[in-house]
């Protein structure tokens, strides 16, 4: 028979994991995989643990919690550095889900199509995992390392993730592209981070989901941004710089229009941005 666990402290739930457990945070992935079935397998639910929810900042950066929601996060006082995020945030799903889903299993789950993988991608953002024996970072770059795969550890739990502040003025954005408006898996999504002086780009970080069996950097459109002007980011935008993305054949698009949807989703994205 299986068991079910909700405990109230990060220690207890690092220590329940020297067994195997499946861990549950918001269940908007868990039950739908599971429709249909008895649910076999011992379920850890970390809703109750403080420690994992709600944001915070520093002067190096900011702490997103792994259960925080997605509301809770399109509701947060955060700088225009988080708008793309807060809008992939209304993207997941409908409210119903953006209430319970949290931004650790969006992660975790691991889906070529997560919606909030790009943005923290072109925020550099990091992973921080627990164990009973160890804290880590990884950059969230090498967290996801493939589709539905991660690099957590047995006995591992992702406790945070972490934003660095950036050194100039930031700004961000996000499109997606669906078969409708709403409700909808991917097509195609891309997220861009700008960092800005004298209205000239310094850094920039921009990244490409559902493209590719992780969401991809696109190291090589970065650097034709860099000490551009704002106003004409766009026009830089060429096929060319979609080197790293390997879009496949699926019952939503052919890997060719996802190619050229790309890059009118950069160009559309940059040219708001201006």
């Amino acid at each position: 028979m299986a068991d079910y666990l909700r405990p109230a402290s990060l220690n207890d739930a690092l220590e329940a994991l020297a067994r195997p457990w499946t861990v549950l945070a918001g269940g908007t992935d868990f039950y739908p995989a599971r429709v249909g079935r008895a649910i076999d397998e011992n379920v850890l639910d970390i809703t109750a643990i403080p420690d994992l929810r709600g944001i915070s900042a520093d002067p190096t950066g900011w702490r997103l919690g792994a259960t925080t929601t997605w509301a809770e996060l399109t509701e947060a006082p955060l700088p225009p550095l988080f708008d793309a995020l807060k809008q992939a945030a209304r993207e997941v799903g409908g409210r119903q889900i953006q209430n319970a889903g949290t931004i650790a299993g969006n992660l975790c789950n691991a889906s070529p199509a997560a919606d909030g993988v790009p943005p923290l991608l072109a925020l550099d953002a990091e992973v921080e995992l627990a164990s009973r024996t160890r804290v880590r970072r990884l950059p969230l770059s090498a967290f996801i390392a493939g589709n539905r795969r991660t690099m957590l550890a047995p006995g591992e739990l992702l406790v945070a993730i972490h934003v660095p502040k950036p050194a100039h003025d930031g700004r961000s954005a996000f499109l997606k592209l669906g078969a409708r408006r709403y409700l909808v898996i991917s097509i195609a999504m891309a997220a861009a981070t700008l960092e800005i002086e004298r209205e000239h780009v310094v850094r920039t970080g921009i990244a490409v989901g559902a493209c590719s069996a992780v969401a991809q950097r696109l190291p090589a459109l970065e650097a034709a941004l860099a000490g551009a002007p704002v106003a004409a980011l766009a026009d830089r935008v060429e096929a060319a710089h979609l080197a790293p993305l390997s879009p496949i054949d699926d019952v939503r698009a052919s890997a060719a229009y996802r190619r050229d949807a790309v890059v009118t989703l950069l160009r559309r994205l940059l040219r708001g941005l201006s």
